[in-house]
């Protein structure tokens, strides 16, 4: 992994929640709150001045306003959520440039597994655990967010376990 391990290490606690807390949110609700996502870009605006070099710092602050760019015109489009848009873009400046392979691949395996599960759990009894949440019944909608979050938090520990 191109991640510093030193570096995810100090964006693993702070990062975690958020993570879970978006999941649960659109599980839950069906929308990723600004609250969230405005939390996620501050914790990289004030960890990563700590955890990475100034370099690689503002390099990574371009990317989230690349990413921000393209995802606006994406939901715009009606292509992705905005929600979804934005978490993207505040969790992009998390990765490594060197781990984007790593990261897609990640993310796909996790959009199936995440997506099979929640499919499971909407078509079988595990849907009484929480039988108010909007996800069950947004049709064929599903939440994004739940793999988005889980992606990220789980590139985070990879990378403090596997990091260079």
């Amino acid at each position: 992994m191109s991640i510093a391990s030193v570096a995810a290490l100090w964006f693993l606690p702070f990062a975690l929640p958020i993570c879970l807390y978006v999941c649960f949110t659109d599980l839950s609700q069906m929308r990723i709150t600004n609250q969230a996502v405005l939390a996620l870009a501050a914790v990289f605006v004030i960890v990563g001045l700590i955890a990475l070099p100034l370099p690689v710092y503002g390099m990574r602050l371009a990317q989230l306003f690349g990413v921000l760019l393209v995802g606006f015109v994406l939901a715009a489009a009606g292509a992705m959520g905005a929600g979804d848009a934005k978490f993207a873009a505040a969790a992009t400046p998390f990765i490594a440039a060197g781990d984007l392979r790593l990261l897609l691949a990640l993310f796909a395996a996790n959009l199936l597994a995440a997506f099979a599960t929640h499919r499971l759990a909407k078509y079988t009894p595990l849907r009484r655990i929480a039988p108010e949440w909007k996800s069950w019944s947004a049709g064929r909608k599903f939440p994004m967010g739940l793999s988005l979050g889980s992606t990220l938090a789980l590139y985070l520990i990879l990378g403090a376990f596997y990091g260079v």
